[in-house]
């Protein structure tokens, strides 16, 4: 029995809880009187994962009058803060924009807009990279606004389109810009006009406009330029695609991309088809006929032609009245988008309508209610409560 007694307790010594309660007992296990004779040497304490000498630095808070002094003076440093600003969901932060703008606005207007459109892969950003050197090499200064496609699940977006512009990067004379369209296209669009303000208020001449490249976009920056291009590609069975979106009737200029190499013959025929197509449509308000160039964005070959048409369209229609009457109607659109855009984000915003809504969404989706009858309800509680107040 003695035997046995002893073996169960050296049983139980060995046993895993005896090592698991050792082990969370003492601060090393080496260290028991058991393991006499070993000796291990003691860690030194965690280093901190930042240098406690180091100083936090916060941003300079500028004042209105401070980015407005910047920006006139070309300050592309407060240029990007004040466009920051801008795109900012933060109320503090749209009315410090909101008047930025307002005492940027007399100094805007003076620049040549340009809006760029065009299927993926048409080459748009290299095109921009192209078009736009043209014009520094000239002494112009240039601003790049791209709006650029956010991701429907993780809602993030690249904003890589700076990375194919690789010779405007690097230009002093150019500012490039680009935008997330997060899922709300019209709140983006509207922040790109106000951002082309503040472009054209620090000097920048000529500004581009990129857009996503999908449906609604294109209607969204056609409302915001005096020259909308549409790019395509040869071969691609997009001339009658291109004729079903109706983007054609809204560009004032076409041309094809890629035509070098053996992809000539190819530009060539399409730029016959297009033109075929543009005698479909009826001429449009501006009295300018569109027209169909080619070139190649990537050898830089027929840019010299693409800013002739350009510029000779900017002539025509400032000739004819056209320009200016349709500034002003772009500024009325955009007075009526944007307060449709702040009726719908205060109404989301309301937190009555905010416990309401889940659940009219579930009474709508166990057939308790129909759509109409939930959405009239969460809008007649929105009226009642904006008459409260």
């Amino acid at each position: 029995m003695q035997n046995e007694t002893e073996w169960n307790i050296f049983v139980e010594k060995i046993s895993v809880g005896f090592f698991y309660f050792k082990f969370y007992e003492m601060k090393h296990p080496e260290d028991d009187p058991q393991y006499q004779g070993l000796k291990v040497n003691k860690g030194i304490p965690q280093p901190p994962s930042v240098n406690p000498q180091l100083k936090k630095r916060s941003r300079r808070q500028y004042t209105v009058d401070e980015y407005v002094d910047g920006i006139l003076s070309g300050n592309i440093p407060i240029l990007s803060q004040a466009v920051t600003l801008v795109e900012s969901a933060n109320p503090e932060h749209q009315d410090v924009a909101q008047a930025i703008i307002e005492k940027c606005l007399p100094h805007s207007g003076k620049s040549i807009r340009v809006g760029i459109t065009g299927v993926p892969g048409a080459g748009k950003s290299t095109s921009i990279d192209a078009f736009g050197m043209y014009l520094i090499k000239q002494g112009h200064k240039l601003a790049v606004l791209a709006i650029d496609p956010s991701s429907e699940r993780s809602k993030g977006s690249i904003l890589g389109d700076k990375t194919r512009m690789e010779k405007l990067a690097v230009e002093k004379n150019a500012f490039i810009r680009p935008s997330p369209s997060a899922g709300s296209l019209g709140g983006v669009a509207r922040k790109t006009r106000e951002t082309i303000i503040l472009c054209e208020a620090a000097g920048f001449n000529y500004v581009f406009v990129e857009t996503v490249g999908v449906g609604q976009s294109e209607t969204a920056v056609h409302s915001m330029v005096d020259f909308f291009l549409l790019i395509q590609l040869a071969g691609t069975g997009d001339e009658l695609q291109g004729i079903k979106r109706g983007i054609m009737e809204m560009a004032d200029g076409i041309v094809i991309n890629k035509a070098d190499g053996d992809n000539i013959e190819k530009a060539k025929m399409a730029q016959r088809h297009f033109k075929n197509a543009l005698h479909l449509y009826p001429l449009p308000e501006s009295g300018w006929t569109p027209e169909v160039l080619t070139y190649s964005g990537y050898y830089g070959i027929g840019i010299d032609e693409v800013w002739d048409m350009i510029h000779r369209y900017i002539d025509f229609v400032k000739q004819n009245g056209y320009f200016e009457r349709r500034r002003n109607e772009q500024s009325k659109y955009w007075m009526y988008e944007t307060i449709n855009e702040r009726l719908k984000n205060d109404f989301y915003r309301d937190e009555e309508i905010e416990k309401l809504l889940p659940r009219l969404e579930e009474e709508v989706l166990s057939a308790r209610k129909s759509s109409f009858v939930a959405a009239n309800q969460a809008l007649q509680q929105y009226y009642r409560r904006r008459n409260k107040i």
